[in-house]
């Protein structure tokens, strides 16, 4: 994949924003970057996590009560730690506050449950592109800074929905979103949202790992100077 940011996005939702935005301005120490509205009744916070975006979608709606995302946990390198601080937000995501390089991870990394490492592991090297690094247990891919982080968990949820609260997608930021989405589906990835152009703001769309975990990808003009 080519990315036109070396750092992954990660995003949640919630209906519960103040306490929300104390957290993870406050205790988690991430600051705020700017509001976008999405639409009607949905705003974006975003946080500037090492460069990543942390994006808070904020839904005046109730949010339905479905299972989780295998998104697991949130880890950000934070110089002068000695050892890892582990927290949990309002809504019962999770973080990791960790000294860089612990667990590989240098600016942020995701840490998954997946039902199947290999077919995972196929996914994110064939379809993805991304390099894989050694570990003794799991499986770590880098993209860019990001590290994601693989569990092999039999119990990981399955094509969890894109609405409901807590860690819901990950986002690669590229320079053509037609052609990566393409070259996803043809390595065997899942189609769940095709190309479709924001305004002037970016162009995105949606395909699933093995598990169906949401992944966005996206041609933001602010970075890639075009949609075209």
């Amino acid at each position: 994949m080519d990315l036109a940011k070396p750092r992954v996005d990660i995003g949640l939702s919630t209906n519960d924003l103040e306490p929300m935005l104390a957290f993870w301005q406050g205790e988690a120490g991430i600051p705020f970057d700017h509001l976008l509205p999405i639409r009607r009744g949905q705003d974006q916070h975003r946080h500037d996590a090492l460069g990543s975006v942390l994006k808070i979608n904020h839904h005046a709606a109730p949010l339905p009560d479905t299972p989780p995302s295998g998104y697991l946990e949130l880890l950000v390198a934070r110089p002068g730690l000695d050892a890892p601080v582990s927290l949990v937000d309002p809504d019962g995501n999770r973080v990791s506050l960790v000294p860089p390089g612990h667990e590989g991870v240098t600016q942020i990394g995701v840490r998954l449950g997946v039902r199947d490492l290999a077919a995972h592991r196929d996914f994110y090297v064939r379809a993805l592109g991304l390099a894989e690094e050694p570990r003794d247990e799991g499986g770590a891919f880098r993209a860019g800074e990001t590290l994601l982080i693989l569990t092999q968990d039999p119990e990981a949820p399955a094509d969890a929905g894109f609405q409901g609260k807590g860690w819901r997608y990950i986002t690669f930021q590229v320079f053509k979103v037609d052609a990566e989405h393409a070259r996803v589906l043809e390595a065997g990835g899942r189609e769940a949202m095709p190309p479709t152009t924001l305004g002037t703001t970016a162009r995105i769309s949606m395909v699933r790992d093995p598990d169906g975990n949401w992944i966005e990808l996206s041609q933001r003009a602010s970075i890639t100077g075009s949609l075209a």
